[in-house]
Formats: structure tokens, C-alpha cells, sequence
């Protein structure tokens, strides 16, 4: 008798986990605090796997049926769960999300592998945390309130990007009345409205694309538009000048720093927008932040270290004029705005003895820029 993945889930929970991996001819995985780890539950047999596949397009279709409540009934639950696991023998993968009612809601990709089926499952907790509860920079309280500008949030996969984006929303949602957009793929965090009136969107379900929904988004009177990333330069276009007339506009890339961020969207432009870009980031960019999540030096998980890059005069005279190699010294010396370099960042972990000095090598900016900041210091 295997387990459903209702337990397998609470398992998962009870440990903590932020990733739930189920795989033919083993036993379920974890991965907590970023690092996997075997479970020693009984290894799933592929006719399991297959099981677990059906319960996760069940509660999946469930869920789409509660949420859209016009479809056809119940019938549809069986016949939907068949279509998709047809699907995903001829498409090889597939994304779903469901939630467990007071357990979490859960973002799944299933993939076949080597014939059999494989499951992914990555755990989001069902309320937002708050910046204080994640311990991010206290100063994105005061951004997130800020009336218009661009917001930009960065760094690797599986950094806590998405946690953050939701935290700023959540700030705004509880100390603000404002009308709020998310244009997600697929949504993660769902909010419920307090002060705030929050809309969320689903690339795919709700909408066609994430520049389908920005043009009508910025028709719909929004305060705050969340975006879940800026894949392309489409969007980053509808992006900064949503933050230019007047919206707070919020999303996420995959960058390693503040500077490269701003090279990153430069360059998506050809050359004979570039200038008009480099003025837009000046006159409408808030603050770039790069995180990465670091192991605590006492084994208690895991403490976001991140650079800050905000829009002190001298930022934004080097966007204007496109100029991103001085940046770092910027962000180095702009303490007084509120900045710091990752390694900055690093560094104070160190000395409050939160991290130890191996972990902060580790996720370095520069590492010999690090290592001769901690022998000062000691």
C-alpha cells in the first residue's frame, strides 16, 4: 500500500521541505534548506508513480473547477485527469497546481522519464510572509509604499525571488489601499484582500501572455502591477513605462547582481533604443535587489544576504548615461541611500556571527574582495 500524495505531502511539510521528488524505483526525496535528502519511506514502483500522477491531475482539475465554477461538473474530474495524463505521454511533461486545503498549495511539474512517470513538486505556503518575517532589508517597507517607480527583484533560481515578490505585495496589501495586479506563471502565493484589492492573473488561464495582460493591466486603474518575470523585451518595454506613468510595477529576473540587471535590460534593446532605455531606467527605476539564500551558522536554516542598489542622484546619472561599470562603487559607497554590495551584505552576516565566513565565500560577489574585507575585520 503506497502512500497518497496527500501523505506524502504532509511528510514533506512536517520536515520542512520546499520540494517534494517522486521518482520510479526509489524512495521520495526532499529538499530542505536547498539541499536533497532521501527519505526512507518504501520505494514507489512505476505503477505508483502513475497513481500519484492521477491523484495530482485529479486535485489539479478539482481545483480549476472550484476556481471556474462554470465548467461542467464533476464527470469532467476523471475525463480531464485521462486527457492529461495522454498528455503528458505525448508532451513528455506538464505543469499543474493545487492546493491542500489548510496543508499548502503546490506548484507540480510532471515529466516521463525513462518510460516511467517523474514528479516534482514544489511547496508554497498558503499566506504570504512578511518582509520582516524573511528577514529582507527593512527598507522595502518604504519602497514597496512608494507611489510609482520599477522594483526589480534578482537572482539565481530557487533564491526566494518569488517569496520576496510576494512579501512586497503583501506589504502593500496590509498598510496601503490600493488596486493590485499579479501577472503570474503560474500563480504561486494567493492573497487575500485587506487593505488592499488584489487581482491575480494567470498567464495561460486568465490571460494570453504576460504582454497580453500588462496592455490591458495598465487600462484596468492599477496602483501596483506584480510581475512574475520579465521573460522578454517586450515586456520590460510595457514594464518601464507602466513605471514611468505613474504605476509601481514589481517583477523579477535572473541576474547575479545590480549592475548586470541594469546590462541585462539595456541590452535586450537594439542599438537605437538604447539611449531612450537607459533615460527610462534613470528617470523610473526604484531599486534593483539581488538575493541569495545562505545556510546559518547555527544548522537553523536559511537567511537571505542581499545587495540593494537603489536611486541615489548618482545612480541615476550613470543610468542616464549608460554607464553600469561605476555601479558597484556606487552601491559600495551609497550607504547613506540605503545600499550595499552583496559582499557588504555578506560581511554583516559574518560579523553578527549569523553565517559562517566558508558559507559567505561561497555566495561572494567577488571572492578576494570578501576574504580581504573579513581579514580586516577580525
Amino acid at each position: 500500500m503506497h502512500h497518497s500524495i496527500h501523505d506524502l505531502l504532509e511528510i514533506a511539510i512536517k520536515h520542512k521541505a520546499s520540494d517534494l521528488v517522486i521518482k520510479a524505483g526509489a524512495s521520495p526525496a526532499l529538499r530542505v534548506d536547498g539541499r536533497m535528502q532521501l527519505t526512507d519511506l518504501p520505494v514507489i514502483s512505476p505503477e505508483a508513480t502513475r497513481e500519484l500522477a492521477y491523484e495530482i491531475m485529479f486535485s489539479s482539475t478539482r481545483d480549476m473547477l472550484l476556481q471556474y465554477p462554470n465548467t461542467e461538473g464533476m464527470g469532467l474530474e476523471m475525463e480531464d485527469a485521462d486527457a492529461r495524463m495522454k498528455e503528458l505521454e505525448r508532451k513528455q511533461e506538464i505543469d499543474l497546481v493545487f492546493s491542500i486545503p489548510s496543508l499548502a498549495r503546490v506548484r507540480a511539474n510532471l515529466f516521463m522519464q525513462r518510460g516511467t512517470v517523474g514528479a516534482s513538486l514544489r511547496l508554497i505556503p498558503l499566506h504570504p510572509f512578511t518582509i520582516d518575517e524573511l528577514n529582507l532589508p527593512p527598507l522595502l517597507k518604504k519602497l514597496a509604499l512608494e507611489p510609482q517607480g520599477l522594483i526589480i527583484i534578482t537572482g539565481p533560481t530557487g533564491c526566494g525571488k518569488t517569496t520576496t515578490l510576494a512579501a512586497l505585495i503583501e506589504e502593500i496589501n496590509r498598510h496601503k489601499y490600493a488596486n493590485v495586479f499579479t501577472i503570474e506563471e503560474p500563480i504561486e502565493y494567493v492573497f487575500k484582500d485587506k487593505k488592499s484589492v488584489v487581482h491575480q492573473r494567470e498567464v495561460g488561464l486568465d490571460t494570453q501572455s504576460f504582454q497580453a495582460a500588462l496592455r490591458s493591466v495598465t487600462r484596468q486603474s492599477p496602483d501596483v502591477i506584480a510581475i512574475g518575470e520579465l521573460r522578454d523585451r517586450e515586456t520590460m518595454d510595457v514594464a518601464m513605462m507602466a513605471a514611468e506613468i505613474g504605476h509601481l510595477v514589481i517583477t523579477t529576473l535572473h541576474t547575479t547582481s545590480a549592475s548586470a540587471t541594469v546590462d541585462r535590460i539595456v541590452n535586450s534593446f537594439p542599438q537605437h533604443l538604447k539611449r531612450q532605455v537607459c533615460q527610462q531606467l534613470s528617470a523610473s527605476l526604484l531599486c534593483v535587489t539581488s538575493q541569495r539564500l545562505v545556510h546559518r551558522a547555527n544548522g537553523q536554516g536559511r537567511i537571505p544576504a542581499v545587495e540593494l542598489m537603489t536611486a541615489s542622484p548618482m545612480v541615476k546619472k550613470q543610468l542616464e548615461e549608460g554607464d553600469t561599470a561605476d555601479l558597484y562603487n556606487c552601491i559600495r559607497e551609497g550607504g547613506h541611500f540605503g545600499m550595499n554590495t552583496m559582499n557588504q551584505a555578506l560581511e554583516k552576516h559574518v560579523n553578527g556571527k549569523v553565517i559562517t565566513p566558508e558559507e559567505a565565500i561561497l555566495f561572494a560577489g567577488n571572492q578576494a574582495e570578501l576574504r580581504q574585507m573579513l581579514r580586516n575585520t577580525k
